[in-house]
């Protein structure tokens, strides 16, 4: 028989807390690993989406495969993709995140543009993070004390984490890695420090500083990290703060060195304010121009903004990638909900001030929240947009920490370890099935948009998104009717744009698209013209501008049999693009129908200028020479119609 001793020994794990040889403990960190994977496991057959294109496939660098690591290094992040100094730096500051596309580059030079292998990677990198969480938890938690009941709330607190559907957009997205590179090096850094700290040995010193310096190399919001750590060292390894401060100080030298690698590159220029509307969510439309907001809108918008984090934290539904303009509206101190987001936050600062004094758990997850929040809270410094679900990344551990913690307290010490289990299995179970049917929205951009637009109504960035992509998908549409339907409601949701963001050139470049498909080609002109009135220099809509009258041109003389409409139309789309065959084509084809048949010829002879191997522009040459009395002309230029094309003759009428 057992005495009471004894019997206790059982319940009490006797570990050396820092080596972390939890004997039958040790399927926690496989579980935690598989957890995470597994839950990915359907973004596998998915396309690229969102941002895959800037740091993927349309990134010039990437595409060079290998070759183009060197570019990714010494550019900012976003010139691959744009390709002209300037506009890689419309959000303040710029981007220097070269290790994530540096990785995209080494798969690119092996698969070429096929997303399996980096939806492959991203889903092993975020099951290691998870299991990384778990062990730098353990690391914390079951140091001066390992307990059974320790270790299954801190799996439960790394399960929390992993299953977490607000994890989606960084996970599901491959450009997403930035943000699990990112955490990982961070967890590295803090879990390297933790056994420097342990053991004394200088490998872990060396261990944690790379793992930080390519934490930064893959985001910038690692620098949270540098109260992150000496926080964690002041609740879990009993230090003072000099001394907690001093035995991270290392830490300065991986950031001094990115810091000065980083401004090297990008220089020290933040860049102002942006005054477009997508790129700076704080400014409103008044008297036809756009200006910042006061002071007490953009903190209540932002204090609302942080609210929902919170609210999104605890119930993940409804989730979207988008949440610019007009998504969170222009707010005041006078709504309640601005007034209960502030109560929130002072709690969760009373809770972080507290723990100072009682080195709670709960304490140092409200702090672990707010530092990790304060880079991405617009407060610190504009990012850009009102919030992203990718920004509670690195947050969202210390939710899944208080979580837990609770869990714990009410759970398992008053109503016991099975109560306990099943209750955050529940919670671990909806978690992961929303986690799982989030992933499906993002198989694609069409799906993603589409899905997304019914929930960020009032999103100017994703009624247009949603609209483009449905033009872009009904230009493939072979049914008819299908292909209307999905012009027209392309046409809302770009219309709605518009509504939201009045200057949005974009739209009214994608409304000019939608309306040229649907062969309204006035509506397409005048569209393309809206987009040219905001940006004069804006290329794409002059191109487009200038198919839409040709076409326009075309249209009316084919089908509407007014010539003069046919040629106002065509000379317009003539003096933008004076180097366009088919326009040229065209005019010819009305000065011969007209009797003009000198211009006629001109413009046959513009054709054969730009393409000596047109057969159908020797055939039309000849036609005009033949009606002009030229009969000897119109020998050769037939002749060498059909040397060039011997079916040519078959063909009736001018081509």
């Amino acid at each position: 028989m057992k005495s009471k001793k004894q019997i206790s020994a059982v319940n009490k794990i006797v570990v050396n807390p820092t080596v972390d040889s939890s004997f039958h403990f040790k399927w926690h960190a496989l579980l935690v690993f598989a957890f995470g994977s597994l839950l990915y496991l359907n973004t596998l057959t998915h396309e690229f989406t969102q941002d895959d294109a800037i740091v993927i496939y349309d990134n010039m660098y990437t595409t060079k495969g290998i070759s183009g690591i060197k570019g990714l290094f010494t550019k900012d992040t976003f010139f691959g993709f744009f390709k002209e100094e300037g506009k890689a730096k419309l959000v303040s500051g710029g981007r220097y995140r070269p290790l994530t596309p540096a990785m995209f580059a080494i798969e690119y030079q092996i698969v070429g543009k096929n997303p399996f292998l980096g939806h492959f990677i991203n889903i092993l990198l975020y099951g290691f993070l998870c299991l990384m969480v778990y062990k730098l938890l353990i690391s914390m938690i079951c140091h001066k004390e390992d307990s059974e009941r320790k270790r299954y709330w801190v799996l439960i607190a790394a399960l929390i984490y992993a299953a977490h559907p607000i994890h989606t957009e960084a996970v599901a997205n491959i450009k997403g890695r930035d943000e699990i590179m990112s955490m990982l090096g961070s967890v590295f850094a803090l879990y390297y420090t933790l056994k420097y700290i342990d053991f004394k040995q200088t490998k872990y010193l060396i261990f944690a500083g790379i793992s930080f310096f390519l934490a930064f190399l893959s985001k910038e919001n690692t620098i949270t990290f540098l109260a992150v750590i000496p926080l964690t060292l002041y609740y879990f390894r009993n230090m003072e703060w000099k001394s907690a401060f001093t035995n991270t100080a290392f830490l300065l030298v991986p950031t001094f060195v990115f810091l000065l690698i980083r401004s090297a590159i990008l220089g020290s220029d933040f860049g102002g304010t942006p005054m477009e509307l997508m790129n700076n969510p704080y400014l409103k439309y008044v008297n036809g121009t756009y200006i910042p907001f006061d002071l007490g809108e953009k903190m209540a918008t932002i204090m609302f903004t942080l609210g929902k984090y919170v609210q999104l934290l605890v119930f993940p539904h409804p989730l979207t990638h988008d949440y610019y303009p007009r998504y969170i509206d222009i707010m005041s101190f006078g709504d309640i909900k601005v007034i209960g987001s502030v109560l929130l936050y002072i709690a969760l600062i009373w809770m972080s001030i507290q723990g100072l004094k009682t080195r709670s758990i709960y304490g140092y997850g409200a702090a672990f929240f707010l530092i990790t929040l304060s880079i991405v809270s617009n407060i610190v410094f504009p990012i850009g947009t009102n919030m992203s679900e990718r920004f509670m990344f690195m947050p969202s551990l210390g939710f899944a920490i208080i979580l837990a913690y609770f869990a714990d307290q009410m759970l398992y010490q008053r109503l016991g370890k099975q109560m306990f289990l099943i209750t955050t299995g529940i919670l671990l179970t909806l978690y992961g099935l929303k986690t799982i049917t989030r992933n499906f929205v993002w198989e694609s951009d069409f799906k993603l948009f589409t899905t997304d637009v019914k929930t960020s109504v009032n999103s100017a960035k994703v009624l247009n998104a949603a609209g483009g992509s449905l033009t872009a998908e009904a230009y493939k549409e072979k049914d008819e009717n299908k292909k209307k339907a999905m012009l027209e409601q392309a046409l809302v949701y770009l219309d709605q744009a518009i509504k939201v963001h009045p200057t949005y050139k974009n739209a009214y470049l994608l409304i000019g698209n939608a309306n040229y498909y649907m062969q309204a080609y006035e509506k397409a002109i005048t569209a393309y013209g809206n987009a040219l009135k905001i940006d004069p220099d804006f290329k794409d809509a002059f191109a487009n501008q200038a198919i839409a009258l040709r076409d326009a041109g075309k249209y009316a003389g084919e089908k509407e049999n007014d010539l003069q409409k046919a040629e106002t139309y065509l000379a317009k789309s003539y003096q933008m693009t004076p180097n366009d065959g088919e326009t040229l084509r065209l005019l010819g084809v009305l000065n011969g129908m007209k009797g003009n048949h000198s211009e006629a010829i001109k413009y046959f002879g513009k054709v054969l200028e730009l393409d000596k191997n047109n057969a159908g522009a020797y055939l039309n040459l000849s036609t005009a020479y033949r009606n002009s009395g030229d009969a000897n002309n119109a020998e050769i230029y037939l002749k060498k119609a059909v040397e060039l094309d011997p079916e040519i003759l078959r063909k009736q009428g001018p081509q």
